[in-house]
């Protein structure tokens, strides 16, 4: 809690150092600021005012801090803003989640073709929020529960892929490992295995498993993703190669692309893919 009685985590977000989004948050505090002033109140006044506490005020008026919606809906009302403030809310959205999460969602937001084998987990495009949240909470240290929020919405707000006209074609690999693990517990991993059986149904989307028992393949080395766009190009990225770091030179996506083609061959079709989370949830 703050010394005004605000408890800061719960208020908002900070601003990534470095942040392109920092001019909108700073625009944001500047105008606030000034309808602030005109009104005639101090920034622990105006707080009090719309629930907050002076310290929240001042950071979002130094751009220090991105201010969840509700915080400028009450702004607005309170200073009689005529809609000026809430108007930010739109370009503010985009800030609520991590700058590496947005750059992500553009790439993502690009693609004609995806292609994703996950090792571990199952992949954030096929999650459901109550799993997200479930795997974000193993994370050590813990996440607060303003940043556990902000990463499960980050999260679930790239899943606007599957509303995209006309729609990617996106190929996923799981692991069996990451369809059997009971992240949450067995409700949750019941309804995540539900949810990969209703994507599954999607005309442009293959989900398939590679069973453990199938060891003989190139996919031992980590994920891999491939991102292919309109114009011809691509973007890869794999955990043992190329230092781990996104890459678009042909020569290296060819080997993304080799492998991750063998993997796709070596694993259960997407039907039989199907059947089998079928099974994993009849047994769970």
């Amino acid at each position: 809690m703050s010394a005004d009685g605000e408890s800061v985590d719960e208020a908002g977000w900070d601003v990534e150092p470095g942040d392109e989004i920092a001019s909108v948050v700073e625009a944001l505090g500047h105008q606030q600021k000034r309808w602030r002033e005109a009104a005639g109140l101090t920034a622990t006044e105006f707080g009090a005012a719309i629930g907050y506490g002076g310290d929240l005020v001042r950071k979002v008026e130094r751009g220090a801090r991105i201010p969840r919606p509700e915080y400028l809906d009450a702004a607005d009302d309170v200073l009689r803003a005529q809609g000026f403030i809430k108007a930010m809310k739109e370009e503010l959205a985009r800030a609520r989640y991590p700058k590496k999460v947005r750059e992500l969602a553009k790439l993502e937001a690009r693609a004609v073709e995806l292609c994703l084998y996950s090792t571990h987990n199952v992949h954030g495009l096929l999650q459901t929020p109550e799993f997200a949240e479930a795997l974000l909470r193993t994370r050590r240290p813990a996440l607060t529960r303003s940043e556990l929020e902000r990463a499960v919405a980050a999260r679930m707000a790239r899943q606007a892929i599957y509303e995209r006209d006309p729609a990617p074609e996106l190929s996923f690999v799981q692991e069996e490992v990451t369809i059997r693990r009971p992240i949450g517990g067995t409700i949750v991993l019941r309804r995540q295995l539900e949810h990969l059986l209703e994507l599954g149904q999607l005309p442009h989307v293959d989900i398939q498993v590679m069973p453990t028992s199938r060891g003989d393949h190139p996919g031992t080395g980590g994920r891999i993703q491939v991102l292919k766009f309109g114009d011809g190009s691509a973007i890869g990225r794999t955990d043992d190669e190329f230092g781990g770091r996104p890459v678009s030179d042909p020569r290296q996506l060819r080997i993304l692309e080799l492998r991750y083609g063998i993997i796709r061959a070596e694993a259960l079709t997407p039907r039989e893919s199907m059947a089998f989370i079928e099974q994993v949830l009849g047994e769970t």
